[in-house]
């Protein structure tokens, strides 16, 4: 998808490894472990080796950063609905979960996905997702992984503001309500929901302050305050407007009841610019960690709300949209 349009590339083992090993060696003094507190890694990269023998996970310890690891299967349809869908991955769970953690990861991200349209999301399809979130969680934790939970509704269709706001609420709600149901440690565990924000294809734009206080508002009426932090997905929004819509989250103060750390979780909008630079070309490598480095401490800046728009990127403005995503 988006990759592909800015890397002219192979998607080969070898070029995989050469853009893992740009993204993690950062030199020292690049503090880049101050502005990125994580990485998720697939299955691949956490037992994968760099070019020099030593092991991708080792390479982000160095730098500070705790690495984490996809245990989804990906989605499969929920038979019933109107294309909705549901995770797969729970079998065998629990024996993945235990060898991931021996492998160094500490925490663990799980997606699922639900669409607005005409009866979208249907209460099944929040309800499944909800309890497979839960069961995932619980699995997660009793092998000593910090779950991420991530129920993304998708930017895809022409709803508006309002109606993502209200589709949100829902949909925390309910995965919350699980996550009780199944015991899951709340303070144990870190949510990584959508902004809120009007559909890609809705006429009716919305300013970053008003995306601000919407996503807040929604959080105060379905997120326990027991959950630790809150780590928002781009969700196919350029590098530049999820920097900037993640500031205005953090500086929203009306009510201003936000008892969770307000952070992020970005792939597209962390890496477009970072792709564009590199181009799989091992001479670009210094610029492409230029940009990595950039919008990292953008990104930390606006987790404080300190963000002053001043950060320009290869990519910073450009569409990260890929309809109906998946990976």
């Amino acid at each position: 998808g988006v990759r592909k349009a800015v890397v002219s590339t192979q998607s080969t083992g070898d070029n995989r490894r050469d853009y893992r090993e740009l993204l993690f060696t950062l030199s020292k003094d690049s503090e880049i472990g101050n502005s990125l507190g994580g990485c998720i890694l697939f299955e691949e990269t956490l037992f994968q080796n760099a070019s020099d023998g030593t092991p991708m996970v080792k390479l982000l310890q160095d730098q500070g950063i705790i690495p984490g690891i996809k245990v989804d299967k990906g989605l499969a349809p929920l038979y019933g609905t109107d294309d909705e869908t549901v995770t797969q991955g729970l079998d065998g769970l629990a024996d993945r979960c235990k060898k991931y953690k021996e492998a160094g990861a500490q925490f663990a991200k799980w997606r699922a996905v639900l669409k607005i349209g005409e009866n979208r999301p249907s209460e099944l399809a929040i309800q499944e997702n909800a309890v497979t979130l839960a069961r995932y969680a619980s699995i997660c934790q009793s092998q000593g992984l910090v779950p991420i939970v991530e129920p993304e509704i998708l930017c895809d269709g022409t709803h508006t503001l309002i109606q993502c706001k209200k589709v949100t609420e829902r949909v925390l709600s309910a995965t919350y309500k699980a996550c009780v149901d199944h015991n899951v440690y709340l303070e144990g565990s870190l949510l990584k929901p959508n902004m809120v924000t009007p559909g890609m294809q809705c006429t009716e734009r919305a300013t970053p302050e008003e995306i601000g206080a919407a996503t807040v508002i929604a959080l105060q009426r379905s997120v326990p305050p027991a959950v630790v932090g809150v780590t928002f997905l781009s969700g196919g929004q350029s590098e530049e407007d999820a920097t900037r819509n993640l500031n205005a989250i953090n500086q929203y103060q009306d009510p201003g009841r936000k008892p969770w750390k307000l952070s992020f979780s970005y792939g597209r909008a962390l890496q477009a610019s970072v792709l564009k630079a590199w181009q799989g070309k091992k001479e670009n490598v210094p610029a492409a960690q230029v940009e990595l480095k950039k919008r990292a401490f953008a990104n930390h800046q606006a987790a404080l709300g300190q963000y002053a728009g001043d950060v320009t990127g290869a990519s910073g403005s450009d569409s990260l949209f890929v309809p109906n995503h998946q990976y």
